[in-house]
């Protein structure tokens, strides 16, 4: 090294002008070594002040790695290759965080303590001898201006003495503190190269020791290691940009797919509605009453999950039940002046839901949907092929056959076989088996080609139709659906001896030229059915259905006022269709017109929530207790005229007699071989009542 400057310490108690000079230059050097080394110190400490960040971040990272595999993540939380590569990484950390321990330490006494010790010990001790020095240098300059102010006339020895000690003592004082600051500064000039040196020779040897453990740790086997993981990394870097192209692709299609769909109406040309569908997912807004005549709308994502419909707002997890759908009838509905509602409602009638669509597509294809799940087709094994053919069935009813045996030939069984015995079914038992020229039969013989169909019933209320009051002999009231009716007379009373209540939905009736047949009503429910499928006719008026003794009523089930009344007399056919059994329907034989003699027939078709089978056999019941309860008035009337007749008779024998009466030991009447046969049957009559 060069040769190091120095202050002249033999020249400190002269204190000439060129040793305050050359002691101003080294002050001036001291200052800039003071504010270098702070610098210097800031930038270790940083340095020391990462190392034992990073150590910390490093422990606490191999402790995560470790606690891996306790975490429970939604997707792809059971990894097991994922868990063991970690925790073999976590291994290799934290071997790892105990070398940046051992480095923070090796750091902390090579680095930091050297120049924290310059900096507090060396650099401060030069600041206080500075202070000192001066106040010394001051306090001499003082001493010297009293001892040059002496009076040469007046001496006074003591005064003398004071000032000359002074003197003394102050030059002493700053020849010492002036010789121990030289010192001071040039010992600096010296530490300043080992305060520069001794830390950064710590930094390296600490480093080096730290790259040493490094490599013992990472030994061939963990090299071998990382480079599988790094395969793995470039695979699955692949696998990303191969998704990530497949996925724009995706999305370029998708936008060109999707511009017609971002119309709240599509064209519904383009986008046909898809009426075999089972299972169906959306945004609907569902209507909820707030008051009597306020409500409000919440849009909300709907879907079907076999018969029920559920519900889920944005943000919930899962859905929640809506509606049981099975069995259930939907509409549409016109309400509060929107587009696209409909109506939902239980097989039971207690609870119902309007909704809206957003197109008109969507309004239609719900509807379909949810009628196809109220049939329960989707517990056949191929619901969509079902409800095709179901549908499929309904558009090519549309198209007449040319004979009746035609259109029912992939229905009947096959030759051999015995028929269903639910096959076809009628109220009349005296329609017995097929007529052999059935077969011949054209369908203009069964209902004519243009007759009108009525959808809906007109008139709530059957006394404003002079028709049905003429027919069936009594005008609309309000009914009760359970018969208790205050105001019904005895007869009516009597003859009410049964009532059972089902629920209907009307689908329409139409005129028919034949009454004597089953096929009649197939033929009926073929031509409904498809007349509402080509037209989008969805409507269906719900009722509930009365079944008494006497008659059929349809009764609104919000107002109990008797819709329509059919006399079960009036009642000559009755049949369930052949494959859905909800659907049911019968003809009524009313007289047309003013003569008694021109009757016409009317066949209406229903829909129940149940089997139709029932509502027959609800209504054959009805029939077979009027016919018990006809024979035993034609038993009772019979009876009492035969009373009637041995009544007179007796009468007229106790008149014939009296002048031959007998003794007064007894009486008697000798009747005649007639009189007692008919006494006799008298008996058998009272006893077949009995019986009855």
């Amino acid at each position: 090294m060069p040769g190091i400057d120095k202050l002249p310490i033999e020249e400190t108690l002269e204190d000439s002008p060129q040793t305050r000079s050359l002691l101003g230059v080294f002050e001036e050097d001291a200052t800039a070594i003071s504010n270098y080394m702070n610098q210097l110190y800031q930038a270790m400490h940083r340095i020391y002040d990462a190392q034992n960040e990073l150590s910390a971040a490093t422990h606490l990272t191999s402790k995560l790695l470790k606690e891996y595999e306790k975490q429970r993540f939604p997707l792809g939380g059971d990894d097991e290759v994922m868990s063991s590569t970690l925790q073999q990484f976590s291994k290799v950390i934290d071997e790892l965080s105990s070398c940046h321990a051992v480095l923070s330490t090796q750091l902390a006494d090579a680095m930091m303590f050297p120049i924290t010790q310059f900096k507090e010990r060396d650099l401060k001790e030069i600041l206080t001898l500075k202070e000192v020095f001066q106040i010394a240098s001051n306090d001499h300059d003082a001493a010297i201006n009293r001892y040059s102010r002496l009076s040469k006339k007046r001496e006074n020895d003591k005064v003398k003495y004071e000032v000359t000690e002074d003197v003394y003592t102050s030059r002493k004082k700053q020849h010492q503190t002036m010789m121990h600051y030289f010192c001071a500064l040039n010992t600096l000039q010296y530490k300043k190269k080992i305060a520069l040196l001794e830390p950064l020779l710590g930094y390296m040897q600490a480093q080096i020791s730290f790259f040493k453990m490094g490599s013992e740790n990472l030994n061939e086997q963990l090299e071998e290691f990382l480079a599988n993981i790094g395969t793995s990394v470039q695979n699955v870097r692949r696998e990303m940009d191969s998704d990530i192209e497949t996925m724009q692709q995706t999305i370029e299609d998708l936008e060109v797919a999707s511009d017609p769909l971002y119309v709240p109406d599509p064209d519904p040309t383009k986008f046909p509605v898809n009426r075999n569908l089972t299972r169906k997912a959306g945004y609907l807004n569902a209507r909820n009453k707030t008051g009597l005549v306020s409500s409000t709308w919440d849009r909300q994502f709907y879907f079907t999950q076999g018969g029920n419909l559920m519900s889920q707002a944005r943000g919930d997890v899962a859905g929640g039940l809506a509606m049981d759908i099975d069995n259930c009838s939907v509409m549409a509905v016109d309400c509060e002046d929107r587009r696209y509602c409909f109506q939902i409602t239980s097989f039971d009638g207690k609870k119902s839901s309007i909704l809206q669509a957003e197109s008109k597509k969507d309004h239609e294809e719900w509807i379909c949907t949810i009628n196809n799940i109220s049939k329960q087709i989707y517990l056949s094994e191929n619901p969509e092929e079902t409800a095709a053919r179901v549908n499929q069935s309904a558009l090519e009813a549309v198209t007449p056959s040319p004979s009746f045996q035609q259109r029912h030939e992939s229905l009947r069984p096959a030759a051999g076989q015995s028929r269903p015995p639910t096959a076809r079914t009628s109220s009349s038992g005296s329609l017995g088996s097929e007529s052999t020229n059935l077969a011949a039969l054209s369908l203009d013989s069964l209902v004519a080609p243009d007759t009108p169909i009525q959808f809906d019933i007109i008139s709530p209320v059957c006394e404003d139709q002079p028709g049905q009051a003429k027919a069936f002999g009594q005008g609309g009231r309000r009914t009760n659906p359970f018969g208790e009716s205050g105001g019904s007379t005895k007869s009516e009373t009597e003859d009410s001896i049964l009532h059972q209540l089902f629920i209907v939905r009307f689908l329409g009736s139409m005129e028919v030229k034949s009454d004597d047949h089953p096929d009649v009503v197939y033929e009926t429910m073929r031509q409904i059915l498809a007349a509402r499928a080509i037209h989008n006719i969805f409507r269906m008026t719900e009722s509930h259905l009365l079944v008494t003794c006497d008659c059929l009523k349809l009764i609104d089930p919000q107002t109990q006022v008797t819709r329509l009344t059919f006399p079960l007399p009036c009642v000559v056919l009755y049949a369930t269709h052949q494959e859905n059994k909800r659907l049911f329907g019968f003809v009524l034989r009313t007289s047309s017109g003013r003569s008694e003699s021109n009757l016409s027939s009317v066949c209406y078709i229903f829909e129940s929530n149940n089997e139709g089978e029932k509502d027959r056999r609800a209504s054959e019941k009805q029939k077979e207790i009027e016919r018990v309860k006809e024979k035993q008035q034609k038993e009772l009337n019979k009876q009492k005229q035969i009373e009637k007749d041995l009544e007179e008779q007796s009468r007229l024998i106790a008149a014939s007699s009296r002048p031959n009466q007998a003794s007064s030991e007894g009486q008697f009447v000798v009747l005649s071989s007639s009189q007692s046969e008919e006494s006799d049957l008298g008996e058998g009559g009272k006893k077949r009542e009995s019986e009855a």
